[in-house]
């Protein structure tokens, strides 16, 4: 693995190793993605919501109920469960349920709302994800999934045909921290036999995905937001890997 230098304000406070000025950066060999916000979304709120209670809403109910998550967000206790949300199961569970809860409408869904997270026809691909990834593995780049989350992965890909496309799986409970911790990315890598200069990492998260950098890789960060089931402009990622998008 190698070592980054370390930097001072201006740059690097040693030079690295001689080498060609115009010398290209590695080739990528490996390509490592994030779950939630990259490959797939989960069904929308409102509809999340409707298929808990059990009933049909009506669109002022709605509003309300969904302006209270929002608010919720900003509740101590809510802001207390995120702390270190993805290093276990039960964590995440508490992080989840207690912002539902938030809402007292909600509050007896919220073991169901969360249930609806590790269920994998809940989640939607992005368009381009499955013709991306399919291109990436016909060029050769070892594909990995590195992910913030409370319960393995594998089903969720499977359900859409899409883990057929990787290698390595790494999940932040089962290793007891989250990103940006170098950790899991380099452990990603050793998976699929890269070295991090190596690696490309694809998420949505400027602090947590582009902390791979931290880590050796290079990273690109998609803007947060995309609706399920859009486009999300995956078809950089081939670039980036040096392959062209058709």
């Amino acid at each position: 693995m190698s070592l980054l230098p370390v930097c001072g304000p201006e740059g690097p406070i040693r030079t690295a190793t001689a080498t060609p000025q115009d010398a290209p950066p590695a080739a990528v060999r490996a390509v490592l993605f994030d779950f939630s916000g990259t490959l797939f979304q989960i069904r929308t709120y409102a509809d999340r919501i409707q298929d808990a209670l059990g009933r049909p809403v009506d669109d002022a109910t709605m509003d309300r109920l969904l302006s209270g998550l929002e608010a919720g967000l900003s509740d101590p206790e809510v802001i207390r469960a995120q702390q270190a949300r993805d290093v276990s199961s039960e964590a995440h569970r508490h992080a989840f349920t207690t912002w539902y809860a938030s809402v007292p409408e909600l509050a007896p869904c919220a073991e169901a709302l969360y249930a609806q997270l590790q269920a994998p026809d809940q989640w939607l691909p992005y368009a381009d994800a499955a013709a991306t990834l399919a291109r990436l593995a016909r060029s050769g780049p070892a594909l990995g999934v590195v992910s913030d989350v409370g319960w393995d992965l594998r089903a969720t890909f499977a359900h859409h045909d899409l883990d057929r496309y990787f290698s390595a799986w790494v999940h932040s409970y089962e290793h007891r921290t989250e990103k940006p911790d170098p950790l899991l990315f380099r452990h990603a890598c050793r998976e699929l036999g890269a070295d991090p200069s190596e690696t490309l990492m694809v998420g949505d998260h400027p602090a947590k995905d582009g902390g791979a950098v931290g880590a050796g890789l290079r990273a690109y960060v998609l803007p947060a937001g995309a609706a399920p089931g859009s486009l999300r402009g995956l078809d950089a990622v081939l670039r980036l890997a040096g392959l062209p998008s058709a």
